[in-house]
């Protein structure tokens, strides 16, 4: 069935609270989607952000952004009064999200919200405590201290509290019960606006497409309070971390510093964390993208005290083993492979036996050389894929244009058939909805054909993940060309196959609809 849809973080969306978040202007999006014949809304991870403010290095797997929650919202529900946070000074420029505020304001304002939640708790309040308890323990007592302790990460926290130990739990629980219930409070109210958000989306006939990083951060409750699950000695000292070998962008390779799990161990849990966390997200999205995927077959490595990622190795990862005994417990859940990156044939085989879709990137087949990329331009896409222009690691595509050599920049216009410098991402958007792929995905900053400034990542280097659209900026005009582009590939929602029928429910193409 073919669709479209289009990838913008929550924290992108406009808003005068410093970052986007889980209130109308979601909802305005999810209008604006349905009104414009698209299927999929694709966001970053929702876990809460730490050093460097990466939704891939959260400081809890299972938890929410406190950042995403709506204070609007929280008025409207009673837990704030207006003058709370409104006349606050959320954000230094408006198309940026400044997490240094962020982290010096938001707290205090949810911290209100939470208590007076807690003096008047909803009817659910302790079912969702009590469904919570396998991760929502561990993360409010991780906060708690790390709060106690001014934020520094748990690596430096005193002797006392740096091992997690079983054994001096409750007597951390009392001694830090006020200030876990806050965080326990303020989960709930993330959870109770994620669920209302996604189940507009859904009455409104979009998908989540959400997002699931491979690994964990250091500074995280998961690393703290599970060691066995990675490579920890028995003093939660990591013994490997997470890395990429040097290549033709970094000649150090790239040292990410996260733990590595320890697959023995998982293996013969039968791969449980895994399972659960799988299970809880798909609760959380309709689709699941899990980042890394080749990692799963094989995963680099270096020592914990290594200064770059030069001196490191290969190590074998659970493989398809994981997914099937997954798919056994819980049944197959609808997944996406990121398979971008080094594919041996090892990896290849892997993706061949669980059968996900794939990702194909569009970037990445445009130049000059003609003997390699071959399989990301879109002709030869498969059915089942999952393609892009450029995903939120790349640059735009107009700043990814305007990095080229002259050679590919020619080469992109005889591919795209235009020379017109203003038509190159509508050109590669047609060229993507065009192909056989049953999903494209389109980004907001590309509709917009911004620059580099607006990159939403750049890998490695701080200041990443601040981008945001300021009221207004994505349009009816530009929604009405992606609808005309998705109309016209046979994406909108009206268009698709019925598979029992096997033939389109709508056959012909209204040239009223052009004008769109």
């Amino acid at each position: 069935m073919r669709k479209n849809g289009v990838m913008i973080h929550l924290t992108s969306l406009p808003s005068p609270y410093g970052i986007g978040t889980m209130g109308q202007a979601a909802r305005d999006f999810i209008d604006q989607l349905e009104r414009n014949g698209q299927s999929i809304w694709q966001i970053l991870p929702i876990n809460p952000t730490g050093f460097g403010d990466s939704p891939y290095a959260g400081s809890s797997t299972f938890a929410g952004n406190p950042y995403l929650i709506d204070l609007d919202q929280l008025a409207f529900d009673g837990l704030l009064q207006w003058h709370e946070f409104q006349h606050e000074q959320w954000y230094t420029y408006p198309d940026r999200a400044d997490f240094a505020i962020l982290a010096r304001k938001r707290m205090p304002v949810l911290r209100l919200a939470a208590q007076r939640l807690l003096a008047n708790k909803p009817a659910d309040y302790d079912r969702f405590l009590k469904d919570n308890k396998a991760w929502l323990d561990d993360y409010a007592l991780f906060m708690a201290i790390k709060n106690a302790h001014g934020g520094q990460g748990w690596k430096d926290w005193p002797e006392e509290y740096k091992v997690y130990d079983r054994k001096k739990i409750e007597t951390w629980k009392e001694q830090f019960k006020d200030e876990i219930q806050i965080y326990e409070a303020v989960q709930y109210l993330f959870f109770r606006q994620w669920h209302q958000l996604k189940q507009y989306a859904n009455d409104h006939g979009i998908e989540i497409l959400g997002d699931i990083p491979i690994y964990v951060a250091m500074d995280s409750a998961d690393a703290w309070s599970h060691p066995e699950l990675f490579m920890m000695d028995e003093h939660s000292n990591p013994t490997r971390v997470a890395a990429v070998p040097p290549d033709a962008f970094s000649k150090e390779g790239q040292l990410w510093g996260n733990p590595v799990y320890n697959w023995k161990y998982h293996q013969k849990t039968g791969y449980q964390w895994w399972i659960d966390r799988i299970d809880r997200m798909s609760k959380l999205y309709d689709i699941l993208r899990i980042d890394h995927f080749r990692g799963f077959d094989s995963f680099y490595t270096v020592e914990a005290d290594a200064k770059n990622a030069l001196e490191g190795k290969w190590m074998k990862g659970p493989g398809a083993d994981l997914f099937k005994k997954m798919t056994r417990k819980i049944g197959r859940r609808n997944i996406i492979a990121e398979d971008l990156g080094i594919l041996t044939p090892s990896v290849e085989k892997m993706l061949k036996e669980v059968g996900y879709p794939g990702m194909k990137v569009l970037e990445f087949g445009l130049f000059a050389n003609t003997t390699e990329g071959q399989e990301y331009l879109p002709f030869s896409y498969p059915v089942k894929s999952v393609a892009y222009a450029g995903t939120h690691d790349n640059d735009t595509i107009y700043g990814w244009f305007n990095s080229l050599s002259e050679v590919d920049k020619e080469y992109v216009r005889e591919y795209l058939d235009t020379w017109d410098p203003n038509n190159i991402h509508w050109r590669m958007f047609a060229q993507l909805l065009n192909s056989p792929s049953d999903t494209t995905i389109v980004m907001a900053q590309d509709l917009l054909g911004l620059g580099s400034d607006s990159r939403m990542n750049k890998p490695g280097e701080l200041g990443s993940w601040q981008w945001r659209l300021i009221p207004g900026q994505l349009n009816e005009d530009t929604m009405r060309h992606l609808k005309y582009l998705t109309r016209v590939y046979r994406r909108l929602p009206e268009q698709r196959i019925d598979p029992k029928k096997k033939k389109p429910t709508l056959l012909a193409l209204e040239t009223a609809d052009l004008a769109d």
